[in-house]
């Protein structure tokens, strides 16, 4: 990475760092995050508009302050990639939520129960994701070759992705789950919202927080795929981090808008696989040709909405109308 590549100052940083931090205390102490109840669609609806439009004032904020610290040109370039990296992160989010979907219908876990669950995966796939992009970007920084690594194991990923997408996966089978049913007292049956109850002056965990370990699980598996192809936009960690971390914060509200409607999308997994192996051949063809970042965002873009709209034709007659 050049000096560009990072114009980023700490308190840049920082700020961004408090801004997350704040968002999440008024959702869990100020906007009724740490109580039992079912999210509206009108309440996901209202939040998802509300993160949306905040990473939007984000990246026109961060286009004004580089038009006046950098000149317009990488401005305008690293609003593009901020824009493209976030538009590839929610994308990709879509397909956790099917997996969420999944997870919860097996555990029988109650609507009212499912926000909490999802906070609490919200807050370690922040920490996990930080973690992440900053080995990522060193990674980059000190052997580049590593992107074209990257660029393979995406390509092969989406295809993989193709061919098992109406494949839906065993959770017993789950090795996570597995070994955390080996290690772990658990208390089945139903237990609220509760993660640990105690019986005979023992801690059980709950199924609840079986299923908060499959959550967590999932992300971490969709980071590996999610945070290689945003390497393909950009090499800024900040704008790896900020992009990341603004479709991780909404990804909870847009959980609970498309939860009753999720049937109706089935063929965006195919458009997900195929914005996977389309990233991972633009980075393999990277000596070759650059493709431009607006380029990108528009073959992004047309993938997404195609297979949005082919699913919306698809089940046109579907009860979910």
């Amino acid at each position: 990475m050049n000096g560009l590549e990072q114009f980023a100052t700490a308190p840049m940083w920082a700020g961004f760092v408090v801004f997350v931090l704040a968002m999440l205390a008024l959702d869990l102490y100020v906007f009724g995050g740490d109580k039992a109840h079912k999210v509206t669609v009108r309440e996901a609806g209202t939040w998802s508009l509300i993160w949306f439009s905040l990473a939007l004032l984000f990246n026109a904020g961060l286009w004004w302050y580089l038009q006046g610290a950098v000149g317009p040109e990488i401005a305008e370039r690293k609003a593009l990639e901020f824009l493209s990296g976030y538009l590839i992160e929610k994308a990709l989010s879509v397909d956790n939520i099917f997996i969420f979907l999944l997870i919860f219908s097996s555990f029988h876990v109650k609507p009212e129960y499912q926000r909490r669950v999802l906070i609490y995966g919200v807050l370690g796939a922040i920490v996990m994701r930080a973690v992440m992009i900053m080995a990522g970007a060193w990674v980059v920084s000190e052997f580049s070759w590593m992107l074209y690594v990257f660029g393979a194991f995406l390509a092969i990923t989406g295809i993989r992705m193709m061919v098992a997408a109406d494949h839906e996966p065993d959770l017993q089978k789950n090795p996570v789950l597995r070994l955390a049913r080996r290690h772990l007292r658990v208390a089945e049956g139903d237990h609220g919202e509760k993660f640990f109850v105690f019986k005979d002056g023992l801690r059980y965990v709950t199924p609840l927080f079986l299923v908060l370990i499959l959550i967590e699980a999932t992300d971490l598996v969709f980071a590996v795929d999610s945070i290689p192809a945003i390497f393909a936009i950009t090499s800024d960690p900040f704008i790896v981090f900020t992009s990341n971390m603004f479709a991780i914060l909404g990804l909870r509200a847009l959980y609970f808008l498309l939860a009753d409607i999720a049937g109706r999308f089935h063929l965006l997994k195919y458009g997900l696989a195929m914005v996977l192996v389309f990233i991972g051949a633009k980075m393999l063809i990277m000596p070759w040709f650059h493709m431009p970042v607006h380029i990108s965002l528009a073959v992004v873009a047309t993938l997404i909405a195609g297979s949005v709209i082919a699913s919306l034709y698809a089940t046109r007659h579907s009860k979910h109308n």
